[in-house]
């Protein structure tokens, strides 16, 4: 398929706490849409507060897709997002819907609009013996490596930073220069990027409320509930910014004294790196909104913005 005849759709990304659920609920007021979650996170059922997922009242604003889609305990990949994304891109459009895509999950965005890296076969022994090396590492030092071996590493929980590890050392090359070289096959639409921004000061602000809001609603029950259904501690739902704390506190190795802290500094320090990951990874065209702003007003700016993208991409297409 050529490029120029796939659809345009917005694509909403943006640090976590930087307001992206608002500005798509304020969007759903605007046009007929159906919203595809592209956060690796809030895919776990039952895991609902931690992940931030959509209330009762946004989800009534539009269809949602992503969400709840596998137990705490099960692996879900980028190359899997990507493959389901299509259908519900397909299908809302079916129904004349516009798919808007929602989320902060570079490696999801990726697979979808530009294609994967293909890993070779590694040696299974090689394999193996890093793999038992890495599960020997103290809490924190997997990540520090991954971010070593590779710094175009964003993070993302035990999962990626093995993955990131295990190519750098059995590749020869880090995973995200290896993706960014990947041909790619073209994906099932085009992105047309609406990045959130904030200054470090009203992210740090908001993300310190969101903590908040998140233990006063119950998350330390919420993984208390998880662990005594059997999900282990090391699950790939429990991995993702601030399960591994509450984890902590909730087995009696952190006192409660400290946890909002601790939650906010893993927080900040993952919104770090997903701004990162939106300044030089992004492909395609990107319109960049003050987050500060009031969400309606957002919506109204996205409209105006994506219309004349639209209109621009058609007369290009007629040109040529």
């Amino acid at each position: 398929m050529d490029d120029d005849s796939r659809p345009l759709i917005p694509v909403l990304v943006g640090p976590t706490a930087v307001g992206k659920t608002a500005l798509a609920t304020a969007l759903a007021a605007t046009l007929p849409m159906e919203i595809i979650s592209a956060d690796s996170r809030q895919i776990y059922r039952g895991l609902d507060i931690g992940t931030a997922k959509p209330g009762p009242a946004e989800r009534a604003s539009a269809p949602y897709h992503g969400l709840d889609l596998i137990d705490p305990a099960e692996r879900y990949s980028a190359g899997r997002f990507a493959r389901d994304a299509g259908g519900w891109i397909a299908g809302a459009a079916s129904r004349g819907r516009l798919p808007v895509v929602v989320g902060g999950t570079g490696f999801y965005l990726r697979a979808l609009f530009d294609g994967l890296f293909e890993e070779p076969d590694f040696d299974p022994a090689r394999r193996e013996r890093l793999r038992a090396m890495l599960d020997g590492l103290a809490p924190g030092e997997r990540g520090r490596w991954a971010r070593r071996l590779d710094a175009g590493f964003a993070g993302g929980g035990a999962q990626r930073e093995t993955r990131a590890i295990e190519v750098a050392l059995l590749a020869g090359a880090p995973l995200s220069r290896l993706q960014r070289a990947a041909p790619g096959g073209p994906g099932p639409a085009r992105a047309w990027y609406v990045l959130l921004a904030l200054s470090r000061e009203d992210l740090a602000q908001r993300i310190t409320l969101r903590v908040g809001a998140m233990l006063d609603a119950g998350l330390v029950d919420e993984v208390r509930r998880a662990l005594e259904s059997g999900v282990p501690e090391d699950a790939p739902g429990l991995s993702g910014v601030g399960y591994p704390e509450v984890v902590d506190r909730v087995r009696g190795r952190r006192g409660a004294e400290g946890l909002p802290e601790a939650i906010a500094t893993a927080t900040r320090r993952y919104a770090k790196r997903q701004e990162t990951w939106f300044r030089h990874q992004l492909t395609g065209p990107v319109m960049v909104l003050d987050g500060s702003r009031a969400p309606d007003a957002l919506a109204q700016e996205v409209l105006t913005g994506y219309r004349a993208a639209v209109e621009g991409s058609q007369q290009s297409a007629v040109d040529s």
